[in-house]
């Protein structure tokens, strides 16, 4: 099911019941927001996401974020660290 975010504020209540039964896909601007979907949907997502093991996860991450990952290394390449010659803080003795 496929609404739009004025439905949506205008009928909450009905959408949470239809959420209960299928996924209530919420448009605004022309685009997917946010989906609704029941507890149990929900809590069935995070464990198959629990069941994932790090190495998994952090693949997926470099994946998407591949991007952004190169941008900022190379940031770092040309510019060096934002926090090179900075000392720690150290108490008087």
């Amino acid at each position: 099911m496929q609404i739009t975010a004025t439905e949506a504020k205008n009928r909450f209540g009905y959408y949470l019941g239809q959420a209960e039964r299928e996924p209530v896909h919420v448009m605004k601007n022309d685009r997917v927001a946010v989906v609704l979907v029941s507890a149990a949907r929900f809590a069935e997502l995070e464990a198959l996401e629990q069941k994932k093991s790090m190495a998994q996860r952090k693949r997926e991450f470099n994946a998407q974020y591949k991007d952004w990952i190169a941008a900022q290394n190379e940031l770092v390449e040309k510019h060096g660290l934002w926090s090179d010659g900075i000392v720690a803080w150290q108490e008087a003795s």
